[in-house]
This record gives structure tokens, sequence and C-alpha cells, in this order.
């Protein structure tokens, strides 16, 4: 370690060129991992929050809340088989509201309107205002970001093409879907706005879109084996059947993978060409005594510490954007993503510096020696 110190030190012009190359690569893994979580958040906020275990959805609908239709009766069904601990009914349907007493030229919102059973598992916690009741088929409790957008307790909200309007009586946290701000309202009134033209129901009666179970002992093929034509999944596929949701994880991930790839590939050219550069002084060192596994501990050393600084400084320098980005951008750098990509960064970083070593131990000292760069 003191010889990798020494040569950083004199060396430094040269190790900073490196460490500014990791720098950039870092920042912008951490940066990119920053939006990408920010988008799947916003994506799925309210399904990933959902205490639930597992969802029944209609057969064939691939765990998709818009394409599947389930009698509510199902849900008294569901809760008597084994390992279910509770059940509720839920429904989901996009929308575009303005307040009632808006001028036509103010600015239309879009939303996810959600429909749930008032007080169960589903409800998330208020943060103001009250939950929902059973007979306020009309009040709703709404995602706080529509703040920004004016929205107060005790505002109607008019739908766009319809003649329902709703009462915001409470707000909750950190609930999004599908990239817009979630309403929760009690499931009857969700129906009310759903199914409000005649035969829209398909003759369900009392229709939902998906029953939510929780229970870390159930059985899936058993649920689907007592309910007809139902299909029984966890909730993390759950949240992988929303529409565009595993589209846009996979572009996500898919770039980061190529990032990392590159990553290490420019890491290693810029190892080995440094490790070539003092191919005489590796000589010199193995003529006075120096064995392979010192000198490889010394070039590891070098490589360990310029990445921890340049991690360091990648996130220090993501934390600052973070601090000047727009509000509205979608970004959310999770601690424990952060440590994450950290530690993928530094085992690349150390890998890549395994090709240099590989070169160290066949230096032939006599050779290095003779050598006229």
């Amino acid at each position: 370690m003191y010889l990798a110190m020494k040569e950083l030190m004199r060396n430094r012009t040269r190790f900073l060129m490196i460490a500014v190359i990791f720098t950039l690569i870092a920042w912008m893994v951490f940066l990119l991992s920053g939006l990408g979580n920010g988008l799947q958040t916003l994506s799925a906020a309210t399904m990933k929050s959902m205490k639930a275990d597992y969802l029944i959805f209609e057969q064939g609908s691939k765990a998709s809340l818009s394409k599947s239709l389930l009698a509510e009766e199902v849900v008294a069904t569901a809760s008597q088989l084994p390992g279910v601990e509770a059940a509720s009914s839920m429904g989901s349907t996009m929308a575009t509201v303005r307040k009632s007493s808006a001028e036509k030229s103010e600015d239309k919102l879009d939303i996810a309107i959600i429909g749930i059973e008032p007080g169960s598992f589903l409800e998330p916690a208020v943060v103001e205002g009250k939950g929902l009741s059973v007979n306020g088929v009309t009040e709703v409790i709404v995602n706080d970001s529509m703040k920004k957008e004016g929205f107060k307790l005790g505002d109607t909200l008019k739908l766009d093409g319809s003649t329902h309007e709703l009462t915001i009586v409470g707000f909750v946290k950190n609930q999004t879907y599908n990239h817009v701000a979630v309403v929760f309202t009690p499931i009857e009134g969700w129906r009310n706005i759903m199914f409000a033209a005649p035969g829209s129901d398909k003759g369900i009666h009392k229709p939902v879109n998906a029953i939510v179970l929780q229970g870390k002992e159930i059985d899936p093929a058993v649920i689907d084996s007592k309910l007809k034509d139902t299909n029984t999944v966890t909730h993390e596929t759950a949240v992988q059947g929303m529409p565009g949701y595993k589209e846009e994880s996979g572009t996500i991930t898919m770039m980061l993978a190529f990032l990392l790839v590159i990553s290490a590939f420019v890491l290693g050219v810029f190892f080995y060409v440094f490790t070539m550069q003092k191919t005489n002084q590796f000589g010199i060192m193995k003529a006075i005594g120096a064995g392979n596994k010192f000198l490889g501990k010394t070039v590891v050393s070098q490589v360990f510490i310029l990445s921890i600084v340049s991690i360091l400084i990648g996130i220090a320098l993501t934390y600052g954007a973070a601090a000047v980005m727009p509000e509205g951008m979608p970004f959310i750098l999770d601690s424990k993503l952060v440590f994450g990509y950290s530690l993928i960064l530094l085992a690349i970083a150390i890998l890549s510096s395994l090709v240099s070593v590989r070169k160290i131990t066949k230096i032939d000292p006599l050779k290095a020696l003779g050598r006229v760069e």
C-alpha cells in the first residue's frame, strides 16, 4: 500500500486523468439509475406500496388490471380459501379532470382513479384530511402532488366528458400510477364512473378489476382450482403486468448494462496501457527482488484507492445534480441503489486491473532492462 500511495502522489497527473474518466463513468451510472428508479416509482408506486401478497385476475388478462373483469362476489369466496388472511376488491381507470369552478382556459389534469373498499388494507394512510367512507361514493383521497396544481381539501373535480364530480376529502403521499397522480375512491364510486354506459359491465354483477389477497401461505394453484376462470399471481408479477412497466424497466436496465460493460472495457484499456508504460520499472523491481505478488498487490491497491475516490466524487456530483434538477424531474436516488452500483463499479475496476497484473507476471527482468524506450 505504501508503494501504491507513493506512486499515486508521484504521478498525480496520469492518475488524475484516469480518475476523471472513472468519475464521469460513475456519475453517468448514478444519474441513469436515479432516473430509472424515478420513472419506475412514478409508474408503479401505488402497486408497489400495496400491502398485498397475491392478486386474482381474470384468466387470459396477463395480470393486467385494464384487461381483467371479475364479479365482486369472488371476494367472499376467496376470503374462505386456505391460506387467505384478507381479501379486498380493486378497480382502476385513467381519466382527465379539472376543478368544477375552473375556467375553460385552465389546464386539465390526467389522473388514475383507483377504486378500493374504504377502510380496507388497500387504503393508504391519509396525511391531511380524512379517509374514505362507505357512504361517500363521490369522495376521494388524492396524491399530494395535486396540491402543486392548485387543488385543496373540499375542491370538486369534474371528470372530462362526464357529469360525475368528485370531492377531495384527504391527501396521501407517494401514490402514482402510470406516471400520473392517483385518486382513490370507494369501489362503488369507481364502478359508477367506469360502467356508466349501459352494457359496459358485460353483464357482470358488481364488476371489479382484481381481488387483492393477503397471506404468506397462499397456494395460487389451489385458488385457481376453486375459482372459475381466474389467474392468481404474486404481487411482483402483478407489478410487472402493468402496461408498459416491463418494457420501461427493461430499457433502463439494458442501458445500464451496456454502460457497465463499456466502463469495464475503458477502464481495462487504461490500466493496461498504464502498466505497459511502466514495463522497465517493473523489470528493475523484479531484478532487485520484488515478487509478482508484491507488484500485483501494488497495482490492485492503486486501482482500489483510485476507484473509491472516483466513486465518492461521482456520488457527490450526482447528489449535486439532483439538487438543481427541475421539480418535475422523476429522479429518485435510493441509498441501496447507490451502494449496489458502487460495489459493481468497484468490482469492475478491480477485475479490469487483473489483466494488467497478469501482464506484470510475464515481464522478464532481463528483457525489460535491455529494452529501449
